[in-house]
């Protein structure tokens, strides 16, 4: 195994990380909309401890494929320009209203910087599945490694769908979370019902993207993708079997299955590939022409062997000092 598949690995690796941990904050604060002042603070409460350092794995998994494959990187920032410029729009008015919606006892206020979490949550979970359907689907890439399309180009039904399925999975992903979080059995009893019903939407969501992406993508041309991608039904499944059981640590479990699958999938469907051209498949961007000097991939695995396990113990660290329920009371002692 070449040091070019190895960092592959550690990119799928670093998404997959990011994609269960980010997802179940961004779920939670969709899940804000529509809620009394109290429990918001209740669901902000059970993320508030761990939100940001969740999105370190954004920023490691993006330096590390700008890193490892730098092409790919720029290829990547100069295609999804726009939708990237509006999801640091909206993570920068997440990460603000985390810090600023309790520093006024205004209900205007605090309602404000709740409406701009439910947005900083929606629309990087909408662009992020836009975005990795892209990736599988094509884009309009040529022999100079730039992007030739325009931005309306990325809005395919299959792309669409993408989004939506990834919507759908993180709020139920984050329903699962607050059921493993959430101490008031009042709210838990809905929560579970919330839950059943985002895990049956999540299913039919993921057979729509499903018949889209087979027809639109290679994504069933492998057997091992189609293994992932059933792993990862039977686990959706199972999450929802917890979530009417009344089972939160079942159905956030499965839940973090499904996604860890489905990731895996994804990445196994893309390889060797990081971004398939529309044009040609001659002009695609894989691990090899698209890679760093194999002398910059040694430097970085030596790093890598060093610095990745310290962040593995520190975030289990966190998530062990911050396991206890959210109860009212630690809302208003708060």
């Amino acid at each position: 195994m070449d040091l070019n598949i190895i960092w592959f690995i550690l990119i799928t690796v670093l998404f997959t990380g990011f994609f269960i941990l980010e997802g179940f904050d961004y779920g939670v604060g969709m899940l804000l909309l529509g809620r009394p002042k109290n429990e918001r603070a209740q669901f902000i409460r059970s993320i508030g401890p761990v939100w940001d350092g969740n999105e370190v794995w954004m920023i490691t998994a993006g330096g590390a494929l700008f890193a490892a494959f730098p092409h790919v990187y720029a290829t990547m920032f100069s295609t999804f320009y726009l939708a990237l410029f509006l999801m640091l729009l909206a993570l920068i008015m997440r990460g603000v209203a985390f810090e600023l919606r309790g520093k006024i006892k205004s209900s205007d206020w605090v309602n404000f910087w709740d409406c701009s979490i439910m947005f900083g949550s929606f629309v990087p979970a909408l662009l992020w599945g836009v975005a990795v359907t892209n990736l599988l689907r094509g884009v309009a890439i040529n022999f100079q490694m730039h992007y030739v399309g325009t931005f309306l180009d990325l809005l395919s039904p299959c792309a669409l769908a993408g989004g939506i399925f990834f919507v759908l999975l993180f709020a139920f992903h984050g329903a699962n979370f607050l059921l493993i979080k959430i101490a008031d059995e009042g709210l838990l009893h809905e929560l579970r019902q919330k839950s059943l019903k985002l895990g049956l939407a999540t299913l039919f969501a993921y057979v729509l993207f499903a018949a889209a992406a087979a027809h639109d993508t290679d994504i069933l041309a492998k057997i091992s993708t189609v293994i992932f991608l059933g792993l990862s039904i039977a686990a959706l499944i199972a999450s929802c079997a917890g979530a009417k059981a009344g089972c939160g640590c079942k159905a956030f479990a499965s839940s973090t299955l499904a996604i860890a699958f489905l990731t895996i999938g994804f990445f196994n469907a893309l390889f060797p590939r990081l971004m398939v051209s529309s044009l040609s498949p001659n002009l695609s961007l894989d691990i090899y022409n698209a890679a760093s000097t194999p002398h910059t991939l040694l430097l970085m695995t030596g790093a890598a062997c060093v610095f990745v396990p310290i962040v593995l113990c520190y975030q289990f660290w966190t998530y062990r000092i911050f396991k206890a329920r959210v109860t009212p009371q630690d809302v208003n002692a708060h």
